[in-house]
C-alpha cells in the first residue's frame, strides 16, 4: 500500500477506530472518504479536513451496497483502497432461549457487509494501480471473548475470508489484516473510559507507523494485541481464554463504577 497519495474508502469512519485512522491517512496526504449510517457524524469526522469526504452507506443493505459502490467509483476513480472498518458488538447471553436480532445484525454488519462491498467494488481496484483491501478482524479473532461470542465469531470468519482472499487476489490487489486490541472506542456501552483498554490515539498512531512502513505488513498487529494473537501458537490458549474472561468482566465492572 503507497505511503501516501491514496484515494481509501474507510466505511464506519464517523468514530472510533475509523474516524481516527482517517485523519491520520488525511495528515499523510491521502484522500479518504468516510462511510457509516448517520451524516452527522460523517460531517464532524470530517470537519476542517479539505481531503476527507463523506458518503452515507448501511452495510446491512445488499441491494443500497451496490448503488453505492457505482456512485463512490463513479465519483472516485482514483479509489484504490478499501478499508472495511465498520462493525457491531453485543454482548449475549447464550445460557437461555433470547430474541436474536443482535445476533443476526452483527452477522450482516460484520461478515456480510465486507464480503458485499468488497465483491461490489473487486472489478474497479483490479484494474487500478496500487489497490489494497483493508479488513479489520480483531484480537478476539484467535481468542474469543465469551461475553460476545457471535462477535467474536465474525472476525474469526473475516480473518479467514482474508487469508482466502489475499491468497485468490495474489498479484492483483495487496490483502491486509488489522487486528487490534481492545480499544477504548464506544464500540460498547462504557469502553471509552473501561481501564485496561488502549486509549484510541496510541492505537491510531501505533497502526499508522505500521502503514508507513514499505512493505506494508500483511497483519498490522500492534503489541497490546500479541498476547491474544500468538496464544495458541504458543500453547497457552486455555490459559489466555481463561485469563481473557475473568480480566473483561473486571474491566467492565470496574468502567461501569
Amino acid at each position: 500500500m503507497k505511503t501516501s497519495g491514496n484515494t481509501i474508502l474507510m466505511t464506519g469512519g464517523g468514530s472510533g477506530i475509523g474516524e481516527a485512522l482517517a485523519h491520520r491517512f488525511h495528515d499523510r496526504g491521502d484522500t479518504v472518504i468516510i462511510a457509516g449510517r448517520r451524516q452527522d457524524a460523517l460531517d464532524r469526522a470530517a470537519a476542517g479536513r479539505e481531503r476527507i469526504h463523506t458518503a452515507v452507506l448501511d452495510v446491512e443493505d445488499a441491494e443500497a451496497v451496490d448503488a453505492f459502490a457505482r456512485k463512490i467509483v463513479r465519483d472516485f476513480p482514483a479509489l484504490n483502497v478499501l478499508f472495511n472498518n465498520a462493525g457491531i458488538m453485543k454482548f449475549e447471553d447464550l445460557t437461555r432461549r433470547r430474541d436474536l436480532s443482535d445476533a443476526e445484525a452483527t452477522l450482516a454488519i460484520n461478515i456480510l457487509g465486507p464480503i458485499r462491498l468488497t465483491n461490489a467494488l473487486i472489478d474497479h481496484l483490479i484494474g487500478v494501480p496500487d489497490a489494497a483491501i483493508v479488513n479489520v478482524t480483531s484480537g478476539l479473532a484467535y481468542v474469543p471473548l465469551v461475553a460476545a461470542p457471535t462477535y467474536s465469531a465474525t472476525k474469526a470468519a473475516i480473518h479467514s475470508y482474508t487469508v482466502s482472499l489475499r491468497t485468490q487476489l495474489a498479484g492483483k490487489v495487496e490483502i491486509i489484516e488489522l487486528a487490534p486490541p481492545g480499544v477504548q472506542t464506544d464500540l460498547t456501552p462504557g469502553q471509552a473510559n473501561r481501564p485496561g483498554y488502549m486509549p484510541l490515539d496510541a492505537f491510531a498512531d501505533a497502526v499508522a507507523a505500521q502503514f508507513a512502513r514499505s512493505p506494508t505488513p500483511s497483519e498490522i498487529l500492534v503489541d497490546e494485541v500479541q498476547f491474544l494473537r500468538q496464544a495458541e501458537r504458543e500453547g497457552r490458549f486455555d490459559k489466555t481464554l481463561k485469563t481473557l474472561t475473568e480480566r473483561a468482566a473486571q474491566q467492565r465492572e470496574a468502567g461501569n463504577e
